[in-house]
């Protein structure tokens, strides 16, 4: 009985605790801001996944610096409830929502294929989307859904308008990848987890994949004026984490601790507008401001021999 009064002693002492540092907690938690006040006006920025989370208040954050915001989303519906509500927050924001769905190649190339008749520039692209832990489900084109959608989709995306980019120069590549890159490798002699599957394992692989395409392609990109940079969003509040009950619980848990997607946004913006960055590529931040990348993340070899296997996977040749 003793014992039992402790335990529920020592519950209330650690939720009075929580109450009490709530507001300190949260101010922790959110990490890094974008102080940078640069405008936008005249340019255009794609961003995938904009229709929830950090994509959408990245989207907000940029119509209001003035510029064209293009919302790719999968789910055309969602997005324009996002664009509705980023034009309620700001009613001049000049948002449009076009159908993008990176599990399937031939959804990219169509996607691509009316933006290019129709936008002449393309100042900001970032490859925000993702999956996170789903179980294993294949995409249209027979990749695993997690590498397929969080760097295969984003790769072919990024191959398709790389032309644009570079006529539109200077121009910004972000890629959102993850801490979790730290405990990912690239399983080579499994890319795609025909053999065995483990949905946080394969998680972590698609954001170090991430990692390596965005230092890869700034390498590739030095002297042309386009820039390329990923960032780590943090802890972030959000629906990403709904295939697995045990991450769910411990976001819920714990969700002082998590950033705000407003808070989780922040970097990527800072990537993408930054003044201090125009020229620099090939780095990874967190919380604006460079960040350390683990070992395997920096190896020149595993970064290109993921761009040979990415590249013959989706049948194309990179010849810019």
């Amino acid at each position: 009985m003793m014992e039992l009064v402790l335990i529920v002693a020592g519950l209330v002492v650690v939720a009075l605790f929580m109450v009490l540092f709530a507001p300190h907690i949260r101010k922790y938690s959110a990490g890094g801001t974008c102080m940078s006040m640069a405008r936008l006006d005249g340019k255009t920025v794609l961003i995938t996944g904009a229709n929830t989370g950090i994509g959408k208040e990245t989207a907000l954050d940029l119509a209001i610096r003035g510029a064209r915001v293009i919302m790719a989303c999968r789910d055309v519906e969602k997005g324009e409830e996002a664009a509705a509500s980023i034009r309620r927050i700001y009613y001049e924001a000049n948002v449009e929502v076009r159908e993008l769905d990176l599990a399937d190649t031939s959804s990219i190339r169509a996607f691509v294929h009316r933006l290019l008749r129709e936008v002449n520039h393309l100042h900001v692209l970032i490859n925000n989307a993702g999956v996170m832990m789903c179980p294993y489900v294949k995409t249209n084109d027979g990749f695993e859904m997690q590498l397929g959608v969080n760097h295969l989709g984003h790769f072919l995306l990024t191959y398709l308008l790389i032309g644009l980019l570079k006529r539109s120069a200077p121009a910004r590549i972000v890629v959102v990848s993850s801490l979790a890159h730290n405990v990912g490798w690239i399983r080579f002699h499994d890319l795609l987890s025909q053999g065995s599957y483990n949905s946080g394992l394969a998680y972590c692989q698609s954001k170090l994949a991430n990692l390596l395409f965005a230092r890869e392609l700034a390498r590739r990109l030095k002297g042309s004026s386009v820039t390329v940079n990923s960032v780590h969003p943090g802890l972030v509040r959000s629906d990403l984490v709904r295939h697995s009950t045990i991450m769910s619980l411990l976001f819920s848990l714990f969700s002082l601790f998590l950033k705000s997607p407003r808070d989780g946004a922040q970097t990527s913006i800072y990537c993408a507008v930054a003044e201090e960055l125009h020229s620099l590529t090939g780095k990874h931040f967190s919380d604006c401001a460079p960040a350390s990348v683990a070992p395997h993340g920096r190896n020149e070899e595993t970064a290109r021999k993921l761009w040979d296997a990415s590249s013959e996977l989706l049948g194309i040749v990179w010849d810019h």
